[in-house]
């Protein structure tokens, strides 16, 4: 029998050629697809570039990179549209409509933990820019899928988890309630615990931003026992941590007494005062925050950061600080002294009003000035001696200085206005009152009001007034018959022989003259 010639080995080394040329095919398919990715994501992150990616028609492109069968591509892709997501809210709009959510809330809960923390970004990307986008990724499903990831081994999977959180949750109490429903607060809180610094951090953040809103859900914040947790940390040496944990206790208690009160038991006073000298700006001013928002309620709490060292420390900061971080130091002033005669005496003692009359003076920005004739008038309207340290600190000037400059906003004014009349009215020191002569009629009622109560009791006053020029002054005024200015000044008047009134009025000169004509020697 002949034998055939053996076909076999020669069609499977051929079979071999055409598979690895197949093969290669789909090799640089998978190359052109990681270089394409990598290079788009390393483009997004210039700003220069953003313009011609999105011209390109990059979103279309990526979207299907993210249901890619390579782990690395999926990963870069999601990458690449959070940074560009990032970039402005157009381009996070862009997410939306090219419906790339659902993808990667898909994702978020099947693959890597590497996919997982990029998913994170792109959903904390487009949260982050308005509430309308922030409840587009609540609506695509994405926070039972985020709360899952607070769950995840990986710090960095809970952090990226946490950061997109605290970013829905920021922007309206809705958002922030479909989130505590969701059932973030406990694994939040659980997460703050953890010894990454970063992950306590963006944790805290995420408490911040969901008590912010209401006292209810403050309240769940505090029913998942944050408080006690957070003050532990307001002596970490780590600033970012101790700005996060300053803030989200002064988001706690700003809403209601029993809520400040929560805070105070944690024991914050007096270790929260050392955060008024620390090296970061950030950690002074949310110190100094959570002081006020603890302040403005009572008295009782006003007085235990009196007696805890609190003005003296306020004052300190105040003195120290400038621009927008003066704010909560003067605002805590203004409500201490607010509540009681003793309370204002307290800020008046500790040295507080050379930096607020500082800031009325110094600050360019209308609004702090504003905030300290506000806290000068809180401490000066409680009694004569209260009124005095403010006029001997020559503030009654400088109000009425800032009350009547052009460039004063409304706010301003409203607020100088109403703390000279309400220090004025308590004033008895007359030679402080005597500047505020050449003040306009709505402000010299007031003050020429004083005069007329305290003049009739004293006769060394009625000779000062008039060795001065008081009563001089007051004859110049031009007050309308029958308003109170006009019946003020003849009260004054009445105090006096005829001639000296006569003698000090504007037109005595004249009259002397006229009688001069008239009189005939002969």
């Amino acid at each position: 029998r002949r034998l055939k010639p053996d076909t076999s080995h020669a069609s499977h080394l051929a079979s071999g050629k055409m598979s690895r040329a197949v093969l290669q095919v789909f090799e640089e398919y998978q190359k052109a697809r990681v270089t394409f990715v990598q290079t788009v994501a390393d483009l997004a992150t210039r700003p220069q570039n953003i313009d011609a990616l999105q011209n390109a028609g990059v979103m279309a492109l990526l979207r299907p990179l993210l249901l890619d069968n390579v782990a690395s591509i999926q990963q870069s892709a999601a990458l690449a549209l959070g940074r560009l997501a990032n970039f402005s809210d157009e381009l996070a709009e862009s997410v939306v409509t090219h419906e790339i959510l659902p993808q990667l809330v898909y994702s978020l809960s099947q693959q890597n933990r590497f996919y997982k923390k990029a998913a994170a970004f792109v959903l904390r990307a487009v949260s982050k820019h308005s509430p309308q986008l922030a409840q587009a990724v609540v609506d695509s499903g994405a926070l039972d899928a985020l709360v899952s990831c607070l769950e995840e081994f990986d710090p960095s999977v809970k952090e990226a988890a946490a950061w997109a959180l605290g970013y829905i949750a920021r922007h309206t109490k809705e958002l922030a309630q479909s989130v505590v429903d969701a059932g973030a607060v406990p694994l939040l809180v659980l997460c703050f615990q953890e010894p990454e610094l970063t992950l306590k951090r963006i944790s805290a953040s995420a408490l911040s931003d969901i008590c912010k809103h209401s006292p209810e859900l403050a309240q769940t914040v505090v029913d998942a026992g944050a408080v006690s947790l957070l003050a532990k940390d307001i002596s970490h040496n780590d600033a970012p941590l101790k700005r996060q944990v300053c803030s989200c206790l002064a988001q706690i208690a700003k809403h209601s007494v029993d809520l400040a009160e929560v805070v105070v038991e944690a024991e914050i006073f007096p270790r929260i005062l050392h955060c008024l000298k620390d090296i970061d700006e950030f950690v002074r001013k949310n110190a100094a925050t959570c002081i006020r928002e603890i302040a403005r309620h009572t008295p009782d709490l006003a007085k235990l950061i009196v007696n805890a060292g609190g003005v003296a420390a306020t004052v300190d900061y105040v003195t120290e600080s400038r621009g927008n971080n003066r704010l909560p130091g003067i605002m805590t002033l203004g409500y201490i002294a607010a509540f009681s005669e003793t309370l204002a005496l307290a800020v008046v003692v500790s040295k507080g009003i050379p930096p607020l009359k500082d800031a009325l003076i110094n600050e360019p920005e209308d609004h702090l000035k504003a905030a300290s004739a506000w806290s000068l008038g809180q401490i000066g309207r409680h009694s004569p001696d209260h009124a005095r340290a403010l006029a001997e600190a020559d503030v009654l000037r400088r109000l009425l200085a800032v009350y009547l400059h052009q460039d004063s906003s409304e706010d301003l004014q409203t607020k100088a206005k109403r703390a000279l009349k309400s220090v004025i009215q308590k004033c008895t020191h007359l030679p402080a009152l005597e500047p505020l002569l050449e003040a306009p009629p709505n402000i010299l009622k007031y003050v020429v009001q004083q005069f007329a109560k305290v003049l009739p009791n004293d006769v060394n006053a009625r000779r000062a007034f008039v060795q001065s020029g008081g009563l001089q002054k007051i004859q110049e005024v031009k007050a309308e018959v029958g308003s109170k200015l006009h019946d003020y000044i003849d009260e004054i008047n009445m105090l006096y022989p005829p001639e000296i009134v006569q003698y000090y009025s504007p037109n005595y000169a004249d009259t002397l003259l006229k009688k001069m004509d008239e009189f005939n020697p002969s």
